[in-house]
């Protein structure tokens, strides 16, 4: 809640690390943080990028630290420099995560690219949610975010290697909430639709009839980068407290409607 320049601040004192935090949705939800309270550990492998994200947050509320999420001693070095900086670690934020090219014919794709979105985009969570946990369970509290994708819930979206790792991280985000809320430890996915950004330029400018315009069943309002920070700060927070294994749709309801078919179907699913 804001009153004027006065900020309710949602994180006192928590200590939250970010994954791919350098730009895009990380770093909004990295600057988001830190004025409701947290200290910030951006890992990630864009090292002038993301130090300078800090330097402009300020250094005393923000590091960062260089962390190729598909290599462990990468991420476990990440959670320790959290603990030594801080003290502790209250919010895991597992977000990064790379987008192939689209390749709709499956005899088109192949192995090398869906092994590399896996490790990014699978492999990446897994370490990042297992070194989290290492931290928390001793404090037996913590909240674990992973940022899912609205391709993890329905197909014919995108590419089958991302669609297949969005998929996947849902399963571990409830595997994972089942074993570690005996520590008192939360573990949530967030899964917003397609909002553009740099690791997605790519993708826009070779399929600009697709997703230049993003059908959204909430007419007249557009997804960005800071509706998706405001709803990871909701999960970390502890207006949350009682939310575990869930995988919360930022998606302007697309997921609940086939726009082709039924009572409410529209006559263009792009508008």
């Amino acid at each position: 809640m804001e009153n004027g320049s006065h900020v309710v601040t949602r994180l006192p004192m928590k200590v939250a690390l970010i994954t791919g935090g350098a730009q895009g949705l990380g770093e909004a939800m990295a600057r988001l943080f830190v004025i409701h309270g947290a200290k910030v550990v951006i890992a990630d492998i864009q090292d002038e990028l993301g130090q300078h994200v800090c330097e402009d947050i300020g250094l005393d509320k923000a590091i960062y630290v260089h962390c190729d999420v598909t290599i462990e001693s990468d991420v476990e070095n990440a959670v320790n420099l959290a603990l030594a900086k801080f003290g502790k670690l209250d919010i895991m934020v597992n977000n990064a995560a790379i987008v192939d090219d689209v390749k709709p014919n499956i005899l088109d794709n192949d192995q090398s690219t869906f092994e590399r979105i896996m490790r990014v985009n699978v492999t990446g969570v897994f370490l990042g949610t297992k070194h989290a946990a290492r931290a928390m369970i001793p404090a037996r509290s913590g909240n674990i975010i992973t940022l899912g994708s609205v391709s993890g819930s329905v197909g014919g979206i995108i590419s089958h290697s991302y669609t297949s790792s969005k998929h996947a991280i849902v399963g571990l985000a409830k595997n994972t909430a089942a074993e570690l809320g005996q520590y008192g430890i939360r573990v949530n996915c967030l899964s917003p639709h397609f909002i553009p950004a740099p690791s997605t330029k790519n993708l826009i400018n070779g399929h600009p009839d697709k997703y230049t315009k993003v059908y959204s069943n909430l007419k007249g309002v557009a997804l960005d980068a800071d509706d998706v920070a405001q709803a990871a700060l909701f999960l970390a927070s502890d207006e949350s407290k009682y939310m575990s294994g869930h995988n919360l749709l930022l998606d302007g309801g697309f997921t609940v409607i086939n726009p082709a078919f039924g009572l409410f179907a529209r006559a263009s699913p792009i508008e």
